[in-house]
């Protein structure tokens, strides 16, 4: 009994002394990561103004229109053939790194570095609606899988490494370093842990210290000047935020429908498929090529385009959904904050009519981006940072964050699922995925005030067959625990999973913790 309680003594204190190596471990992580997404976002960036340049070239020059569909055909099997090889490397990469760090699912990095670039810089290069900031998440995260396998041991400590990799992944995106640790805990881990943070915040901060060396300070999407909403305006944020909540969540449900549409064709058409339906866009309407950024600007000017601006919104919906569902590498994060600015601008614009006066249309652009956020992805927090630090203004975090949350609210009251939850779910169970071999696990939970283990003694709680919880860490003190010690809330349980199936174990456990 001594031996075991020294073991976990021992535990405990490496668990302690864990902190500061991973914050040094977040800061190389963070270096490496923010590299690998400033090079991506170059890359991608390069690509897009390309594309823009071709199809001008088509609309001038239409004979030349019958070889582009031949280039087509040949990039759409090579860009299927590499995502057969490697799906992790598909579509967002959001949802596969919650799989890393919670299912066990295999990531080969190497492997999906070199098809996010590729891939990513050829789906930019044929205009597709898709972003570059989850790729950038995914970039990161291999980025500190491949640190992690230097010196690194305890599989806790390697998840950790693999956040904070994907923080400085969103942090050097959209030069965002506040989002990206909030993003680390909110959406990935959906839960707040020093640890985490410690790691995210070094990581993050790191990349956003080499996006801004080589971008310079001006935030991603600078808006010169948006007046102050007035108090007594505050009224139209109510029916503003339904807007933007419907906006998110009819892209959820387009996206998610659409992929099951492409999943009837052979893999060497779904691709293939994705880019001769960009040649239409490209010909006729350009401006909703890429990811969006674009549309936002436009977005925040415009006053009296409002067939256009509501001919661009439908289109970009639609458009996106068949670039992002046929699997291409590429994000919907930018294309889902464009969706919600032109459905800001499309409001303001209608408002105006019953007295909403016109300069204050910008606000609504940039608080439909932060709706349309909270509604799809379900992460109100990061929307609302977000969209403060890619704006460049903290002086409409309160009309922003009402959006956020009165869009989320009637998106879960229409019962819509958040879509990097729902792709990870359809990644899973594709059968394509890949898992690592594990003979247990090492996780850490926080006890939320009203759920089924806090304030209970341990002996008392039905704890998942082949669990144990090793320690209690309580503030600043960790407590090694036994039958009779009572669970608090607030305090962070430290669960060691058995060799059998750690992550239903963790499931399970997630549960007991949480309230519900």
């Amino acid at each position: 009994m001594e031996k075991q309680k020294a073991k976990l003594r021992g535990a405990l204190s490496s668990l302690d002394g864990l902190k500061w190596s991973v914050a040094l471990k977040g800061i190389i992580a963070g270096s490496v990561a923010g590299l690998a997404s400033v090079l991506y976002r170059i890359v991608i960036e390069t690509c897009s103004d390309v594309s823009r340049g071709i199809y001008a070239y088509l609309r001038q020059n239409p004979p030349m229109i019958f070889l582009w569909i031949i280039v087509i055909g040949l990039a759409g099997w090579a860009i299927g053939w590499m995502v057969k090889k490697e799906p992790m490397a598909s579509g967002s990469g959001i949802p596969q790194v919650e799989g890393v760090l919670f299912y066990g699912l295999k990531m080969r990095s190497y492997l999906i570095l070199v098809i996010r670039f590729i891939g990513g810089a050829l789906a930019a290069l044929f205009g597709l609606s898709v972003g570059r900031e989850g790729p950038s998440i995914q970039i990161g995260a291999a980025a500190g899988e491949l640190v992690s396998k230097i010196g690194v041991k305890s599989k806790l400590e390697k998840h950790m490494i693999i956040t904070g990799g994907a923080a400085a992944g969103l942090s050097a995106a959209f030069s965002a370093p506040i989002s990206g640790m909030v993003f680390a805990l909110e959406e990935i881990h959906r839960s707040f842990s020093p640890y985490i943070l410690l790691v995210a915040a070094s990581a993050s901060l790191t990349a956003d210290i080499i996006s801004k060396i080589i971008f310079g300070l001006k935030p991603v999407l600078y808006f010169v000047q948006i007046p102050e909403l007035p108090i007594n305006l505050y009224i139209w944020l109510l029916p503003a935020a339904a807007v933007f909540g419907l906006s998110g969540s009819l892209m959820n449900k387009m996206l998610l429908w659409v992929q099951s549409l492409y999943k009837k064709l052979p893999w060497y058409l779904q691709i293939f498929a994705a880019l001769l339906i960009a040649l239409p866009f490209g010909l006729f309407l350009p401006q909703v090529l890429g990811g969006g950024a674009n549309l936002i600007q436009l977005a925040e000017s415009a006053t009296d385009l409002f067939g256009f601006i509501a001919l661009l919104f439908i289109c970009k919906i639609i458009f996106t959904s068949t670039s992002f569902g046929s699997g291409v590498p590429g994000g919907i994060f930018m294309p889902i904050l464009a969706a919600g600015a032109l459905s800001g601008s499309l409001f303001g614009m209608i408002a105006s009519h019953f007295g909403l006066p016109l300069q204050y249309i910008p606000v609504f652009a940039v608080c439909g981006m932060a709706g349309a956020f909270a509604s799809s992805v379900k992460a109100p927090v990061t929307g609302i940072l977000l969209i403060a630090e890619m704006t460049g203004s903290m002086i409409h975090l309160l009309p922003v964050g009402i959006c956020a949350y009165i869009a989320l609210l009637l998106s879960d009251m229409l019962k819509i699922k958040p879509i990097y939850e729902e792709l990870l779910k359809r990644y899973m169970g594709s059968g394509k995925a890949l898992f690592e071999e594990e003979k247990g696990k090492l996780f850490e939970l926080p006890v939320e005030a009203g759920s089924c283990i806090s304030n209970e003694l341990i002996k008392n709680v039905a704890l998942p067959s082949g669990c144990l919880i090793i320690g209690i860490r309580r503030g600043t003190k960790e407590i090694i625990p036994h039958g009779n010690t009572r669970v608090l809330p607030g305090d962070y349980l430290l669960v060691l999973a058995g060799a059998n199936d750690p992550d239903s174990v963790r499931e399970a456990m997630r549960k007991l913790c949480q309230f519900d």
